[in-house]
Formats: structure tokens, sequence, C-alpha cells
């Protein structure tokens, strides 16, 4: 394994070290990097391991996880199994293969399984000899093992068929790329829809799936799991093995495209009867857990059809009465990654809350709810083992890594356990981070987290970064991420800016819903207030403030650009002296008719630009950015990606037209190959050095 010594200042590509097997096949290495100034870059980010899935022993004694690393010179990543015990500590690796291994799932204590390619596998632990459980020609996307051993259900598609009316059309045409549609849904955030994930049932016999007896649950056109998020989260078995409890949206075309409403069904595999149980529930209803005594099935659910942010309410129905109670009735706050205490008494749930994911404990009896943890970082999945809870868990400062809790603590910080990353994190100064709180235009205290530069000197002066999430109703958490990294822009020498403004999530409903039809009012005064009071700080340059963004946050943007001018105690009048959009929205009507989930338009935009009657609909339309370009007047880094279906690259191109139709100094980022993210290695270190380069030339020089 070579070592790469990464050159701070020259910012160079760093690549994981990689060796060829039999076959001559990539095998993507984990790097050995020295950092020389501790200064952490995006070529430091992208060496560090990513761990994403992880399976806890049936005895509790272990933890099997899958761990990705980069090969940045072969532009590709692969994640391997690694084994810990449950105290922590190193992992040893399970795998050495040149495709991702995914799906970790425990078959007993001496025997695990996985997906790999279009199969899924099997290792005897002692051995580490590998048993081919099943092949697919489509592939899976996931399983899950019944209790009993005896079946398993997994994830496949099935493709779109033509209706019989074009495919005639088709004829002795096989080299066509032609798309005829005559629905909507015909593309979903980043891929044509010509396939449609579905759950599968398999016996499961002497260490194989019969996969000559297989059974399609949905048997329809229907999704399950539900694009473009869901996975194996969105479906379970009963503890006696007996039914599949499910989340499905049993819509498609205009239906689908206009309506949140999915509902819980549960499967009797015995003799294939379905029954809805959140029938009458019109918003979201998904990810549904039984109680270990299979009398109760738990799932979040939304109330309201066409509402994607609507509150995630804890929904628990008993299966023998047919009740349903929502254990979040007076609790102003969303739930996920439910499950459930040994005895079944309690719901642990976690749950968005002023800035931080915690875990929280929902008693099903008493419905006491109580906050177990409580830190500066984020909870992002948990998984019970005993009396303890096993979560991935990330902050500002660190990436994904596996904690511990017990299921008495209150207010705990939790213990760590893996150390893949330690070994780097070690060489580097993450920025510090503060959690201030901004008086807004109204009078309310608005959560902002300020980052400081890697290398502060309270002597000197900084320049600033303010961030503009998107979603629009996401939170500004302790997030980790390899796009918009905190600690980056940290180690490019900036603070960082970062304020829960009007719209996030984890501050009550009526804070997040002070968005929906009003892109242009508070959230944007939001985000004025949080500059200003940064502007007033004596570490920052008041001169010397830039704003960046994606998604609403890009949007935030082109709003920002085209409202930078006469603004009182800046030179030129102008707040910002350096803008850059990724993924934005531009022009409202062109993204009404762009865009492919209607629902989110409809309710955050009131519905179609057409329909002048409408107050809401005047409001929300005059707030597009495209109607203030002639206000412009500052430096602005424009970046889209051709497979963003949800915000389409015409919304860039647009905007970076005008900029130069302006006569703006403006710079254009184009990646044909990206989605609605940056995902490919060496597209990302582009991404992190235009940003850097895009920022440094006007506000450093």
């Amino acid at each position: 394994m070579k070592k790469i010594f990464i050159a701070m200042a020259s910012l160079a590509l760093v690549c994981a070290c990689s060796k060829q097997n039999g076959n001559d096949e990539i095998i993507v290495e984990k790097p050995q990097v020295k950092v020389q100034d501790g200064r952490f870059t995006p070529e430091v980010m992208w060496s560090l391991g990513v761990m994403s899935e992880y399976a806890i022993s049936p005895d509790g004694s272990k933890v099997l996880y899958t761990l990705r690393y980069t090969d940045m010179e072969q532009n590709k990543n692969n994640a391997e199994l690694y084994l810990m015990p449950i105290e922590g500590g190193d992992g040893e690796r399970l795998t050495t293969t040149a495709q991702s291994e995914f799906n970790p799932v425990w078959l007993d204590d001496n025997t695990i399984m996985f997906c790999r390619g279009a199969q899924i596998l099997s290792m005897d632990l002692g051995s580490k000899n590998e048993t081919v459980v099943a092949e697919h020609e489509r592939g899976f996307e996931g399983f899950k093992m019944a209790p009993d051993g005896k079946s398993l259900v997994y994830i496949s598609t099935i493709p779109v068929e033509r209706p019989e009316h074009l495919q005639k059309l088709y004829a002795g045409l096989n080299k066509t790329t032609g798309r005829i549609n005559e629905d909507l849904m015909y593309r979903h955030w980043d891929n044509w829809v010509d396939e449609i994930p579905q759950i599968f049932y398999v016996p499961f016999e002497n260490g194989k799936a019969l996969m000559d007896k297989v059974v399609n649950i949905i048997d329809s056109t229907f999704e399950c799991p539900m694009r473009p998020w869901g996975g194996t989260e969105q479906y379970n078995y009963s503890p006696d093995s007996k039914t599949i409890v499910y989340t499905c949206r049993k819509k498609t075309g205009y239906d689908y495209a206009h309506s949140t409403n999915s509902d819980i069904f549960i499967y009797n595999l015995e003799n294939g009867k379905t029954v809805n149980i959140s029938d009458g529930i019109m918003g979201y209803d998904q990810n549904p857990v039984f109680s270990h005594n299979g009398k109760l099935v738990a799932w979040e659910s939304m109330e309201r059809d066409g509402y994607e942010s609507d509150k995630l309410r804890l929904m628990v129905m008993d299966l023998e009465t047919g009740e349903k109670t929502d254990l979040t009735a007076d609790f102003d706050y969303s739930v996920g990654s439910l499950c459930w205490s040994d005895d079944d008494k309690e719901l642990f749930a976690v749950v968005s809350y002023r800035g931080m994911s915690e875990i929280f404990g929902f008693n099903y009896d008493t419905k006491e709810v109580r906050q177990l943890s409580h830190g500066y970082h984020d909870v992002n999945g948990i998984q019970m083992n005993g009396s303890k809870i096993i979560a991935t868990q990330v902050s500002i400062q660190y990436p994904a890594t596996l904690y511990a809790y017990n299921a008495s603590d209150k207010m705990a910080e939790g213990t760590k356990l893996s150390t893949f990353n330690d070994d780097v994190l070690s060489q580097v100064r993450m920025g510090k981070v503060e959690e201030c709180y901004v008086k807004t235009v109204d009078g309310k205290d608005m959560l902002t987290w300020l980052i400081y530069p890697y290398d502060y000197d309270s002597t000197k002066t900084y320049p600033a970064l303010l961030f503009c999430e998107g979603g629009p109703q996401s939170p500004v958490s302790q997030f980790w991420s390899t796009r918009w990294n905190f600690e980056v822009m940290s180690g490019a020498g900036y603070f960082v800016i970062a304020p829960n403004r009007r719209g996030v999530p984890g501050f009550g409903m009526e804070w997040l819903e002070e968005i929906s039809g009003d892109y242009g009012g508070l959230c944007m005064q939001d985000y004025m207030a949080a500059t200003d009071w940064a502007a007033s700080l004596p570490m920052i340059d008041r001169e010397r403030i830039g704003a960046c963004g994606a998604s609403f946050g890009g949007y935030s943007i082109y709003w920002l650009a085209g409202h930078n001018h006469d603004v009182k105690g800046y030179n030129e009048g102008r707040r910002f002296k350096a803008f850059l959009a990724h993924n934005g929205m531009f022009n409202f009507e062109q993204q009404y008719l762009e865009t492919e989930e209607m629902w989110f338009d409809n309710w955050d935009l009131g519905g179609p630009y057409w329909d002048w009657n409408n107050p809401q609909i005047k409001k929300s339309y005059s707030n597009s950015p495209h109607l203030f370009v002639d206000k412009w007047n500052t430096p602005i880094c424009v970046i889209h990606s051709e497979f963003d279906f949800r915000i389409v690259a015409s919304e860039g191109m647009a905007a970076y037209n005008a900029a130069q139709m302006r006569h703006i100094p403006s710079r254009y980022l184009y990646f044909p190959d990206e989605t609605h993210w940056v995902l490919k290695p060496q597209n990302s270190l582009l991404w992190h050095r235009n940003f850097i380069d895009w920022f440094d030339t006007y506000l450093k020089k």
C-alpha cells in the first residue's frame, strides 16, 4: 500500500491506493494519508472512509458494517464488509473485491449475508467461504430475512411496459432512442422511469433461496419501496414470519405526480391477501415496524396530501382492536428511524430537534416523551441491542461513526465505537463550531451555526460565506456532507454563517410552515439578518462576504442577487460580494412545467402560474428570481447538472446566460453526467476546487 502525501497549499489530488486481482479489476484500498499543515481540504475529505450500513449480530456481540473508500485516479469508490466487536475498536475486513458489498444481514451468529452485483451471498465467518444464495438478472436492491430463517423478501425491479398502441410504433426500430409518453411521472429525480421497484417473497432452504418459487407481493404497476429514497426500511416481517407490512403509494402517472398519499399494507404470506391499515390518512405513511409481540405496528405518518414536509407523526395501531394512536399528538417535531424497546413499552425515534438530530423515547402506555441523546451531533439511524442503542452519528466536525447509548440515558452524548477515520482526523485542525442565536426582523431567535476558519487568529479579520439551505424544509443541523462541507470551507480560510431560517424543521411547525407560499418573505429576511449580525462581529470583514447554496438554496442565491443593492452599511450598497448557486430554481413559471413531483410546487407555490385569480399565485410567482435580473450587480457562479430532473439544467443555463447578457462577471460549471447531487469523485473535486477558486477570486484578492 503506497503512502500519499497531500500538499495542502497546492490542493494536490488525493488518490486512494489500489491493487489488481487476477482478473485485472481495480480493488480500492484505504489510503495512507499524511496531512502536512492540518488543513481540511476536499482531497482529505475524499480520503476518509464512508460507513453507510450496519447490522448487529443475534447474540449482540458484534457489528457488521460497510465501509467505502475512493480511488480518485480511477474515479471509483468501493464498499467492503467489516466486522467489529460491539465494544468498539478497529474493524476486521471481511471482503476484498472490485464490486461493492451492501445490505449486510445476519443469518446466525456465525453466518452473514449480503448483496454484491446481481447476487445475494452468504459467508461463514470462521472460514470466510462464500456461497451464492440467490441470483437475479435484474439484480437486488436489498433484502430482509424472515425471523424464522425460512424465507426472505428482496427488492428488485420490473420493466415498465409500453401500452400496445405505442409498442406497435416501435416495430423494426430496435436502435431508436425515442421515448413516447402519454402520462406524467415518466422521469423522477435522476432517472427515467423505465423500471419499478417491487418486493418479492422467496422460500429459503438449506442456505439457498428457492428462486423458482418467487412470489411478487405487489403484483401490480406500483412502487415498493417508493422512489427516490425508499429502501428495505419500507417493509418488515412480523415476528411470526407469516405477514409482511409494507409502504406503497398505489398511484401511477398523473395521480402519482400530484399526490403524497401512500399507505401501510399488510400482506398475508399464507393466503396472499392484502389489507390497508392506514386507509383514510391522506399524507405519506411509511416505514412500518412490528412490535416484538406482533400485536402492534408503528409507522411514520403525515396528515395532509401533497405536503411532503408535513409533520411525521408516530402512529401506532393495535392489530387486534384496529385502534390507532398518535404518540406525537402533543409533540411539535417529526420522527424517523423507529424501533421498539425489548418489552414493547417504548418506541425510540430520531427527531430533528433545534439544530440537531437526537434520540427520543415515546412511551406507548403513558404517552411520556423523553430525550435520550444530546450534543453537537446528528444521530442518523438507530438499532436496538438489548438495553443499548447503536447509532450512526455525524457532526459538522466528523463523518458517519458508530456510537452507543443506553436505553435509559437522559441527555447523553454517547460512547464512540468505530475508529476507522481516526488516523486522518487526528491530523487535521477542524474549525470551531459555535451555536449562536440571531434576532430576526420580527424579534424571534434563530439558531445560526458559526464555523471558524481552521487557522483562526483573533488579531485578524476573515472573509465569510453565508450558507443557504436547500429543501426548503430541511434542517441546517450538525450534518456531514461531501458537497456542502463546512469544514472544507473552514479549511479554505472562511467563516461560515449557517442560519436555520424560516422553513426548516426542528423548531416547531409554525416556524416550518412560514416558508410555504412565501419564498421571498421572512426566510430571505432571515438570511439578511444572519449576514448583518455576522458582519458586525470584529473577526469578520463585512466587505468580504459571499453566499452559496443548492436547490432552494440556489433559488435563494438568485433571489439575493436581485436584492443586493442599496443596502445600508456596506460599500457600494452590496451586502454580498460574490455568489455561487448550484441546481437552483431561477424561473418559477419554467420550473412549474419542467419538474416532475407536481405536488411540491402545488403546495409551496400554490399551484400553476396561469391561475392568476389566485392571490397566492400572484405572490409566489412574483418572487421568481428571473424577474429581478435587472438588479444583478455581483459576480455569480452557476452550477447545474444534466440528470437533475427535479430542477432541470435549463434553469442554471438561463441564469448564467442572464448574467452574461448583463455583463455580470460569471462562470458556468456544467456536469453532463451528474444529478441533483455531484457523486462522482473527480467531479466532486472539480466542484470543490471551483468553489474555493471562485470565492478566493472575489473575496481574497
